[in-house]
């Protein structure tokens, strides 16, 4: 078990593989040499046999009446321990003899004789062993009726193509044991970057992420993020991956912090009207001499309606937040400006409310009529609630470009730095810069956060820019197919 759970590693598994594949080439180049030394020594030893059957050949014709002549093995040249014999018509062996040391012969014994028997005499070569003498090569020849048979010892080439194969065997050994030590190493140092990014994984893995505490993450070092290497590329992906974890888990923490606060704040909003209902429906369970019917009952309309409008707004949110789709419809964004400021006048004739318009084509998008309005009114109501009175507030409507752009402008005391950024989101309040008016005029902080959702329904966008002095929300909306729209100056203004 402990075998199998080491070979799974891919360091064993490297080594492995490489020491078999060094195993298989060092075994085919030994076999390949050992064939090839075999061929070539025992083709050089056939052609000494060749040679000397030549030779010995010569001299039996020199006395070719004397079948059974072997004086030629006195000669000399001829090396020690190689046999002879003359055959007969019949390929019988007359006489056969065999070197001996100082040029002396002997003669081979019946059962030496009968193991080179049955040699045709073609020149062909034969493999045999002799009792007593070893294993020989031999070959016989016929010229002119003289026949003769010669062997050479094997011996001396077996025993040096052994000691051949035992010097390879031990140079493979110690050549491959060599060599697996340093592809251990080599592995080893090549395969460290990757250790280091497993444990930056597993350390990683350890991470309380479900606490829902995001702490600084383990990276990789940068020296294992090279992107030229395999181990580099795995470290540079995991430095993303837990980036993108980090980021994941802060958005998402963000994200339960802006619901628990959003429902704090919902909780709150809805609380305050349903306690003075409550209120005042205790008073008229009393009796009517603690409180007037009248004033109790326009009391608990005026909070009921607070509520509606509150739950209204929350409903419009959730919609747009599940993606429901509008009413879609050609809007003339002038004409809803234009109403929208009328209104705004209305309500509040403590301001100096003016409308630009800067119209390079038709001030047409495609939308819901409706809810556009009530972004026009919100941003509206917004200036007119959060600002004193006598402040200037412009409603401009601009077609330059491809979007029709709905700016609302006003000289206030502007919108807080640290407040900018949340500006838009759910029941944000701007009550430490500017002056919020109470009951009703105050708002629940939705009113921007229902611009945004809507305009980003529309395809748009919002941006908000604010200075003490001038406050300006500027938004944008594509506009629907159109003609061009010919003017005369710079455009309209009106007042």
């Amino acid at each position: 078990m402990t075998a199998r759970r080491r070979l799974r590693s891919m360091r064993s598994r490297l080594l492995l593989f490489i020491s078999l594949a060094l195993v298989a080439v060092c075994a085919a180049m030994a076999l390949t040499t050992v064939f090839v030394q075999r061929a070539y020594l025992y083709g050089n030893l056939d052609d000494r046999v060749g040679d000397a059957v030549e030779r010995c050949l010569g001299g039996a014709a020199l006395q070719p009446r004397l079948t059974a002549d072997l004086g030629f093995l006195h000669e000399q040249g001829h090396p020690t321990g190689m046999v002879a014999a003359r055959l007969d018509a019949d390929g019988d062996i007359v006489s056969a003899a065999v070197v001996a040391r100082e040029n002396t012969t002997r003669r081979l014994t019946t059962e030496q004789r009968a193991a080179l028997a049955d040699i045709e005499a073609d020149g062909s070569m034969h493999t045999r062993t002799v009792p007593g003498l070893g294993t020989y090569r031999i070959t016989a020849l016929d010229r002119d009726g003289i026949r003769v048979l010669v062997g050479l010892p094997m011996d001396d080439v077996r025993q040096m193509i052994r000691g051949m194969v035992l010097a390879e065997a031990v140079i493979a050994a110690v050549g491959l044991s060599a060599a697996g030590c340093v592809c251990a190493v080599v592995i080893r140092r090549q395969l460290r970057p990757l250790g280091r990014v497993a444990g930056t994984a597993v350390e990683v893995s350890r991470a309380p992420l479900g606490s829902g505490r995001v702490g600084d993450l383990t990276r990789v070092p940068e020296r294992d993020t090279d992107p030229d290497s395999e181990a580099g590329q795995v470290g540079a992906a995991l430095n993303r991956m837990i980036d993108h974890v980090e980021s994941s888990l802060t958005e998402r923490l963000r994200t339960e912090e802006r619901m628990r606060r959003f429902l704090s704040d919902a909780s709150h909003e809805l609380r305050t009207p349903l306690a003075s209902i409550a209120g005042y429906a205790e008073l008229m369970n009393r009796g009517t001499d603690r409180i007037e019917p009248g004033t109790a009952w326009r009391r608990v309309s005026a909070e009921s309606a607070r509520m509606t409008v509150l739950v209204e707004d929350l409903l419009l949110l959730a919609r747009l937040d599940e993606g429901r789709p509008l009413q879609s419809a050609e809007v003339d964004v002038a004409a809803l400006v234009a109403e929208a400021v009328w209104d705004a006048r209305a309500a509040g004739d403590s301001h100096d409310w003016q409308l630009e318009l800067t119209l390079d084509a038709e001030p047409l998008v495609t939308g819901d009529e409706a809810r556009l309005h009530q972004v026009v009114a919100n941003l509206l109501a917004n200036a007119r609630v959060h600002t004193p009175p006598g402040t200037r507030v412009v409603a401009v409507v601009d077609t330059r470009g491809a979007h029709c752009a709905v700016r609302v402008r006003d000289n206030g005391p502007g919108i807080p730095p640290a407040l900018l950024p949340t500006v838009f989101e759910r029941f944000t309040r701007a009550d430490a810069s500017r002056t919020r008016a109470g009951g009703l005029e105050g708002g629940s902080g939705l009113g921007l956060a229902i611009v945004a959702a809507i305009t980003a329904a529309h395809g748009g966008r919002i941006d908000v820019e604010s200075t003490p002095g001038r406050t300006e929300f500027t938004v944008r909306l594509p506009l629907a197919p159109q003609t061009p729209l010919a003017l005369s100056g710079e455009g309209a203004r009106a007042r």
